[in-house]
């Protein structure tokens, strides 16, 4: 297969977790490619995902790595097969790959979970909390290329507000629904939205208010997508040089018990919605 320029961030993860299947084998790169007739120069970038990989060669590498997962096979299998051409695509030399990539891993998410302290959720945002959160970049945007990512950010309510919409459950600290990104106006109307799209049955709205004992979770913000099966999840959380996918096993498990106890403290979806429209009369 042709080498690829620029791979997605689904693509990467494809040749990763054939990395991680060939590193549980305990077998060398070299070793590897010369199971099925290639060499360690291709196996490399099949690896990293800037070479793609057939299925027979997939199923074949699995076999000589003694995967016995046929449902982590399969959903591989699939990955490698994708051609999808999403709504996405029409981004692509206009916005940054990382603004693809999300929506990439959101389109094929099963479910979605977030937890955010500071901002509201980007699935509910509506333009104009968008536009805020964008015009205050440093350095500045030029006018179009705000535009742009808040046109894009709408684009991806579909995973929740489309026709074949997955469960969404978000957890959002009480300082989020506070902080007035735009005006009075335009915070009122982005509380408003939350509420309507909180009586959504796919979807879940739970706050964490500040009067709220013994909470030391102020560091648990995470945005977390499921696979087609749990091994392929995937977590995304934001550092000093942008954000990092998050795809260990181990670091998958742990974050999904975090979201479980920020969950469990957080008020019920009902007293949330009774919590939220309160702050709405306030402004």
């Amino acid at each position: 297969m042709p080498r690829r320029r620029q791979p997605t961030a689904r693509q990467e993860r494809l040749g990763a977790e054939l990395r991680k299947l060939r590193e549980a084998a305990g077998l060398k790169a070299r070793e590897a490619a010369a199971l099925i007739g290639s060499d360690s120069a291709q196996m490399s970038q099949m690896e990293s995902g800037v070479a793609g990989v057939g299925e027979d060669r997939l199923r074949s590498l699995a076999s000589h790595y003694a995967c016995m997962d046929e449902a982590f096979i399969e959903a591989l299998v699939a990955m490698a097969s994708d051609r999808t051409h999403g709504w996405w695509e029409r981004y692509r030399g206009l916005l940054p790959m990382p603004f693809l990539d999300l929506a990439e891993l959101e389109h094929h998410a099963t479910c979605r979970y977030d937890v955010e302290f500071l901002y509201i959720p980007g699935l509910f945002q509506t333009e104009d909390y968008a536009r805020a959160i964008y015009s205050y970049r440093v350095p500045e945007l030029p006018h179009g290329d705000i535009e742009l990512r808040v046109r894009h950010r709408m684009d991806r309510k579909v995973v929740i507000e489309g026709p074949t919409p997955i469960p969404y459950a978000a957890v959002i600290h009480e300082s989020a629904l506070r902080i007035r990104v735009g005006d009075r106006v335009a915070a009122r109307a982005q509380l408003t939205h939350v509420l309507e799209v909180s009586e959504a049955d796919q979807v879940t709205v739970r706050v964490i208010p500040f009067d709220l004992d013994g909470f030391a979770g102020a560091a648990s913000a995470m945005a977390y997508a499921g696979g087609a099966v749990p091994k392929l999840d995937t977590a995304l959380r934001d550092t000093p040089h942008g954000t990092a996918y998050i795809d260990s096993e181990a670091q998958l498990g742990a974050l999904r018990t975090l979201f479980r106890k920020v969950e469990a403290v957080s008020l019920d979806p009902e007293r949330s919605r009774d919590f939220i429209h309160r702050l709405t009369k306030e402004l």
